[in-house]
């Protein structure tokens, strides 16, 4: 793809707060169709990306284009044509669920149609509810919701599953999947890293103000944060070993022991291991002033954790 591909064009994008620097020469480009997750730790500078990027906050300085205008300058045409997904919002409580998404559609030309909305998000049994009366999840619901009813050419979607059960999130997975069969270029983040993997195109990591990474989200973190690791249990220990070739080194590994050793399992690192082990890197670096970013390997072993929202 070329730059005119470019649904968002983001170059050397700073924003400072006096001397603290949230943003420091950011630079990427989200094409048409593509699902971009912005990945990193919280304060890493994800949040005042998109709000920069949506023309809720100005920069400080760079360049940024979306749907091929300058954000700071953006019109009501410019906004009727983005979906916004914030962490937080506020609703009015004394409107029912379909009263909220029927006044949001009138403010587009070509909404989608209310009942399919609340069935992509499970708010079918919420319809008359009032929102206040609502959970919080259920409140989470109504936000992603308004995010899509107009049918978006960019939608933003800022953690967006936060609050939602397994089933939830998987249902909300499928509503994504069908906005990009569509054409509709996203713009997530995500502390959900199976999300990520389920949902995105490519993966760029942000850490400290800065880019640490962008690439296919099969791709980042590079060949050799992917190399499974083989573990097994012998003499009483156990052992591990990374290997690019795991079925011949188990063979190799079964013929020397006479039998399958205890405890035997290939493990290949998910996008959770390789991007803690990124952060992981990005922290010593930051620590000795080295620039170059390089793979922890041994936080790649690690086990991979539990899903945690913060």
């Amino acid at each position: 793809m070329t730059s005119t591909d470019a649904v968002v064009s983001v170059r050397e994008l700073h924003k400072s707060y006096g001397d603290f620097r949230a943003l420091d020469g950011v630079s990427f480009d989200i094409h048409r169709g593509e699902t971009l997750a912005l990945l990193g730790p919280n304060g890493a500078g994800k949040s005042t990306t998109i709000e920069i990027l949506e023309g809720y906050r100005d920069r400080t300085s760079g360049e940024a284009r979306v749907l091929g205008v300058d954000p700071q300058h953006g019109g009501l045409d410019w906004k009727a044509q983005l979906g916004i997904v914030l962490q937080s919002s506020g609703e009015p409580g004394d409107v029912t669920v379909r009263e909220q998404l029927s006044h949001f559609a009138g403010f587009y030309p070509n909404p989608r149609d209310i009942d399919e909305v609340m069935a992509a998000v499970g708010l079918e049994e919420k319809a008359k509810t009032r929102i206040r009366a609502l959970s919080g999840g259920q409140r989470r619901r109504v936000d992603v919701a308004l995010g899509v009813i107009g049918r978006p050419q960019l939608l933003f979607l800022d953690e967006p599953t936060t609050g939602f059960d397994p089933e939830a999130r998987r249902e909300f997975w499928g509503l994504i999947r069908s906005l990009k069969r569509e054409g509709t270029t996203i713009l997530l983040t995500t502390h959900y890293l199976d999300e990520a993997a389920q949902l995105s195109d490519r993966a760029a990591v942000i850490a400290g103000g800065q880019l640490v990474e962008i690439a296919p989200i099969t791709e980042i973190g590079g060949a050799d944060a992917r190399v499974p690791v083989v573990r097994w249990r012998e003499a009483s220990e156990m052992r591990e070993q990374r290997t690019t070739q795991p079925a011949t080194f188990v063979a190799g590994l079964v013929a020397r022991l006479g039998s399958e050793p205890e405890g035997l399992e290939v493990i290949r690192p998910s996008l959770e291991d390789i991007y803690l082990g990124m952060l992981a890197s990005q922290n010593d670096s930051d620590h000795t002033q080295t620039p170059q970013v390089n793979l922890d390997t041994a936080a790649l072993l690690q086990p991979q954790g539990t899903e945690q929202n913060s």
